[in-house]
Parts: structure tokens; C-alpha cells; sequence
């Protein structure tokens, strides 16, 4: 009886974001011994796991595709403003640190919240099906976008090194935001039926059957949510020192940092993919990763071109040899998985493994 009238604010979803604020407050600018880091991770941990909560209770009430949008748009933002803030206060090894983390970013999510999803799903269910005309749709989007951002400027002359113009980094901003833009409103509005759970035979599932929270509930959970994402990045910043150190110490090359960022950024993504994938709704989970990664490029590229005004250095966006190919990889494999409609555990062992030859390539170039 005493459990069913605690009140919610009591509950450890409400709780731990507000004590990882104080974290924070206290941690801020500090310089901290093993204890402290020990603490900040953990409230990061906790902190991650309660974003994931919020984020699910808004999908819930506005439903699909618009869930998995939150989500998606909530972590690009704050990402954005975590690359801007780094490279604001870096030194020159910050001029590639958009590239790096942006670059990252687009290889966990195709490859690594696309491929445990469907491992999960498919070892759970036998094979997973969701919509080939969305996840296309949304698939030639993030390819789009990785080209012109991040393949074309090391091969643009008009500059030396693999960064663009200032003409060819507005074109850039612009075009991302047009792609951006014209694919919310496919996936929200003229075309929402291509981006929902679907059954066996390809119609639609039906909406799940729990009931929705009110409109009161959703919306203490986006703003908790919003407090959530800003804890995470922010202590994830605090943590970033004791990061640098510890790639160093490792002996990994400093844009290894970028790959630890997206990994901290995109974690509740993760988690959020893997248990829509659980609940036998891969479409969800592939908007969620496709979705980030067209967040991620669409929003960060456009926000570093106008922070480039006023950050100094070089501003490095291309990606090498070795990148390229693991992207061009990733675009035709990818392919190959959402074209049937379906998958097995399969395709996820091979996106799986693509994610680890990038992270092993991270690691050793």
C-alpha cells in the first residue's frame, strides 16, 4: 500500500537528473581526483538511463514517427552544443573534432544501434520486418548528407586539406538543412505511414495497447528529459579531461575522443532502439538510428558553419581514405538490409561487425 501511494516525484526517474545537475554544479570547472570522476560517471550512467524513461513516456504520447523524432533532435542538439563548446576552448587537435564525432556518430548508429536492434529482434522473433519505403527513404538521406559534408571536402581544391570554402560550407549548411527539413516533413506529415511499425504482411501495426500518459505526465517527462540530455552532456564535458587522459595513456590518437563523445551521446538512443526491438518494432528502432544520423549531420554541420565565424583555425571536415571506404561500406550494406524488408540476425552480425572494424581503425589507424 505504501509503495502505491509514493508520490512520482519520489521516483528514481525524477530524482536522478535534478541530483545530476547539483553533480554538475559541483563538479564544474574543478579539477577531480578518482573519487569524484568515479561519481560523475556514475551519475552520467544514471543519468542516461533516466533520459531513455522520459524520452519513451513523450514517444508514447505523441506517438510514432514523432517519438522517435524527440529523441533524435533532443541528443543532436545538445551534441552540437558540446562539439561547439570543445572546439571553442581546444587547441588546434579541435579541428577535427566535428568531423571525428560527427563521423562516429553516423557509424554507431547505421551500424551499431542498427545492427544490436536487429540482432535483438531477430533473435527474439526469427526475423524482423519493418518498411523498405521509409527506411530507404531515410537511408538515401543520411547518405546524401555524409557525402557532401564529409567526403566531398577532401577532394574540393579550392582550400589545401581536406576542409571547404567558405562558399562551399554555406552551400553545405544550407543543403543539410534542406535535406533536414524535407525529410521531417516526410516523416511527419506527407508520408507518416512509411515510418510506422509494420506486421509480417507489411501493414501497419496497431498502436501499442498500454495506456498513453497524460498531457500533463509527457510533459514534466520532456522537460525532465531536456534537464536529462543537458546533465549528460555537460558531466560528460566535466568527464572529458579524465577521457583525454585516459586515450592517451592508452596510446589511442586524440580523435578517438570524438568516437567517446558520440558513444556517451548516442547512448540513450541505444537503448531506446533496442527495446522498441524488443517490443517487435524494428521500424522504430531504424528511425531512431537513421533518424540520429540524419540529425546529427543535418543539424551539426549548419551550426558549425555559423559557429566557424567566430572559432578560430582550421575548420576540418573531410574524412581519409581509410573512412571513406568504411562509409561506403556501411551506405551499400545498409542497402542490402532495408531493400527485403526483413532481416535476420545475419544482417545484424554484419553491421555489428562493421562496427567494430571502425572502432578497431579508431583505435589503430
Amino acid at each position: 500500500m505504501a509503495a502505491s501511494r509514493r508520490s512520482p516525484l519520489l521516483s528514481w526517474t525524477v530524482v536522478v537528473p535534478l541530483l545530476s545537475v547539483v553533480v554538475l554544479a559541483v563538479s564544474w570547472g574543478r579539477d577531480l581526483g578518482p573519487v569524484p570522476v568515479a561519481v560523475v560517471a556514475l551519475a552520467l550512467a544514471g543519468t542516461v538511463l533516466a533520459a531513455v524513461h522520459h524520452a519513451e513516456v513523450v514517444a508514447h504520447r505523441v506517438g510514432e514517427p514523432f517519438g522517435s523524432l524527440v529523441l533524435a533532435v533532443a541528443v543532436t542538439v545538445i551534441e552540437v552544443a558540446l562539439i561547439v563548446t570543445m572546439m571553442a576552448s581546444g587547441g588546434p587537435e579541435a579541428a577535427s573534432l566535428a568531423r571525428d564525432t560527427v563521423f562516429a556518430a553516423v557509424m554507431i548508429t547505421m551500424n551499431g544501434i542498427a545492427g544490436i536492434s536487429l540482432m535483438v529482434g531477430a533473435r527474439r522473433y526469427g526475423e524482423t520486418h519493418f518498411n523498405p519505403e521509409g527506411s530507404g527513404a531515410a537511408l538515401a538521406t543520411v547518405a546524401t548528407l555524409a557525402t557532401l559534408s564529409l567526403v566531398l571536402p577532401t577532394f574540393t581544391s579550392s582550400t589545401p586539406g581536406p576542409e571547404f570554402s567558405g562558399t562551399q560550407l554555406t552551400f553545405a549548411a544550407l543543403a543539410s538543412l534542406l535535406l533536414y527539413g524535407l525529410f521531417v516533413l516526410t516523416q511527419t506529415v506527407r508520408h507518416r505511414d512509411f515510418f510506422l511499425p509494420v506486421e509480417t504482411d507489411g501493414s501497419v501495426k496497431a498502436e501499442e495497447h498500454a495506456e498513453p500518459p497524460t498531457n500533463k505526465a509527457a510533459l514534466t517527462s520532456l522537460g525532465l528529459l531536456v534537464v536529462a540530455l543537458v546533465a549528460v552532456v555537460g558531466l560528460a564535458k566535466v568527464e572529458s579531461p579524465a577521457i583525454e587522459a585516459g586515450v592517451s595513456a592508452a596510446g589511442f590518437p586524440q580523435s578517438f575522443v570524438g568516437v567517446v563523445i558520440a558513444l556517451l551521446v548516442l547512448l540513450p538512443e541505444t537503448l531506446a532502439a533496442v527495446r522498441a526491438a524488443q517490443r517487435d518494432r524494428m521500424q522504430t528502432s531504424l528511425n531512431l538510428a537513421y533518424g540520429s544520423a540524419i540529425a546529427s549531420i543535418g543539424l551539426t554541420i549548419p551550426a558549425i558553419a555559423l559557429a566557424s565565424i567566430w572559432l578560430t583555425g582550421p575548420l576540418l571536415l573531410g574524412l581519409g581514405a581509410t573512412q571513406i571506404v568504411l562509409l561506403v561500406l556501411t551506405v551499400l550494406v545498409s542497402a542490402l538490409t532495408v531493400v527485403p524488408g526483413r532481416a535476420t540476425r545475419l544482417q545484424g552480425g554484419v553491421h555489428l561487425v562493421l562496427l567494430a572494424g571502425f572502432l578497431v581503425l579508431a583505435i589503430n589507424p
